[in-house]
């Protein structure tokens, strides 16, 4: 499952915290793994995954941001089960709903 690979990554390479869902005690800042769409052609899996940076403030949502695109472009492609990463998207994502600053990262994966 591409979701659990992403998320034990991250987990291993942030110093923020990292969650599938947003928590009912949600810490300052922390980030939320989603995949958003994935495909299959020749055995060969694909996948959309967004990841939002949640934080106290939007100059702080954006470099957590920044850091989970570079850790992601850097790293994630040393995972064996890995085959492409490609940063899709990247931008301010504010939930004005909430009212929470975040900034989301989108990113096109290749996978088996």
């Amino acid at each position: 499952m591409i979701e659990l690979t992403v998320y034990n990554f991250l987990k291993t390479n942030l110093s923020t915290p990292v969650f599938m869902e947003i928590p009912k005690d949600y810490p300052s800042q922390f980030v939320v793994i989603e995949k958003t769409s994935g495909a299959q052609v020749n055995h060969i899996n694909s996948s959309t995954i967004a990841i939002k940076s949640y934080s106290d403030s939007l100059y702080k949502a954006a470099v957590l941001n920044d850091e989970v695109v570079e850790t992601m472009l850097n790293g994630l492609i040393n995972e064996s089960d890995i085959s492409s990463v490609k940063l899709n998207s990247s931008y301010n994502f504010t939930d004005t709903s909430t009212k929470q600053y975040r900034y989301q990262a989108v990113f096109d994966i290749v996978h088996y």
